[in-house]
């Protein structure tokens, strides 16, 4: 039996909001209609509502994006799009809460601010907490807004630096078969980490605070032996390190400071056979005190909409082969990151 059709109506009294919401040729109602399923119509100042329970979906994503174009928000298609998901996962959320919730206004670009229900938990969790672990796909905005925050938490002077690593391990070669120094080697393994940083700070600012050791990004293996007192470190790619390394990683945090880990442990790059520390630490620290874990999945990927049928794909295909196998081999998964 289907679901009897619903009808709801709204009026808008503001025509410059109402036509931010719309879009030109009223694209982003297009991307509501889709992404909520339901049918929407304009005429005049009012948009009518067809469909079935997901018109109340509709309704809410309406009215709350049409009060933000009334404050002035700018509203992108991918900020339409995740305001029905928001609203579908939780009825009574509050979009200006999540998407007001500006981390830091770079001077080129939109604002960086949370892009959904789970980045808004994590981004809690590393302001209120002292080790934070992110768990879960590329594309879902873990290292980005971990980075943010400490370039924030830097601005506010609330820690003194920000170090930034993640191992330099890699799917094939080996960095002693790689020409040039040490330096040279293991700069592609951070450059990702430098273009988020470049997106934040203007380059002859970050140039200055890498001089002078305010921003540090580094190899995971330049930590060993330091305490790190007031200062912001994130660990990224972390599904890449030994319980060795992770374990000399989290004991390096001192007064002041505050952690965040990032990875994926399902794409792991180490030997198979090898125990990620990532997995070890997420079962080993389970419980304690001050430390939260946010965990992300498909669903909250923010970039193309294709990488999360991709990461699906991928995982289903995965979980195929285990399954064939008995479950699997140990703690390894694939041989390198299906989405890097």
């Amino acid at each position: 039996m289907t679901k009897p059709l619903r009808r709801d109506k709204l009026a808008f009294d503001d025509p410059e909001a109402l036509q931010a919401l719309c879009g030109t040729n009223n694209a982003r109602l297009k991307l509501i209609e889709r992404t909520a399923g339901v049918e929407l119509h304009l005429r005049g100042n009012e948009i009518t509502i067809d469909g079935d329970d997901a018109v109340e979906v509709a309704r809410a994503a309406l009215e709350q994006l049409y009060g933000l174009s009334r404050k002035g928000k700018a509203l992108g298609s991918d900020d339409i799009v995740r305001a029905v998901k928001v609203l579908r996962a939780d009825k009574g959320a509050v979009l200006g809460e999540i998407f007001g919730d500006a981390i830091l206004t770079p001077r080129a670009g939109r604002p960086i601010a949370p892009k959904g229900l789970a980045q808004k938990r994590y981004v809690d969790a590393v302001r209120h907490g002292d080790i934070t672990f992110g768990v879960g796909p590329a594309g879902t905005g873990k290292t980005y807004l971990a980075m943010a925050l400490g370039v924030r938490a830097l601005l506010d002077k609330s820690v003194r630096r920000i170090i930034i690593t993640r191992p330099a391990v890699e799917a094939g070669e080996k960095l002693g078969f790689l020409p040039g120094t040490l330096e040279e080697k293991v700069d592609p393994y951070l450059r990702p980490l430098y273009d988020a940083l470049h997106d934040m700070l203007d380059a002859e600012k970050i140039q200055r605070m890498m001089a002078d050791g305010t921003i540090e990004v580094a190899p995971l293996a330049f930590m060993r032996g330091r305490t790190l007192n007031d200062s912001f470190i994130v660990l990224d790619e972390a599904q890449n390190t030994s319980p060795e390394q992770m374990k000399m990683f989290l004991t390096r945090l001192g007064f002041g400071g505050k952690a965040v880990i990032t990875g994926d442990p399902s794409q792991s790059d180490l030997p198979r056979g090898q125990r990620s520390g990532l997995r070890d630490a997420l079962e080993l620290l389970d419980g304690i005190r001050g430390i939260s874990v946010c965990r992300f999945d498909d669903g909250d990927v923010v970039r193309h909409p294709l990488v999360a049928d991709i990461i699906r794909a991928y995982d289903a295909r995965d979980r195929a082969r285990q399954a064939a196998q008995g479950g699997g081999a140990g703690d390894h998964t694939g041989g390198g990151s299906a989405v890097p």
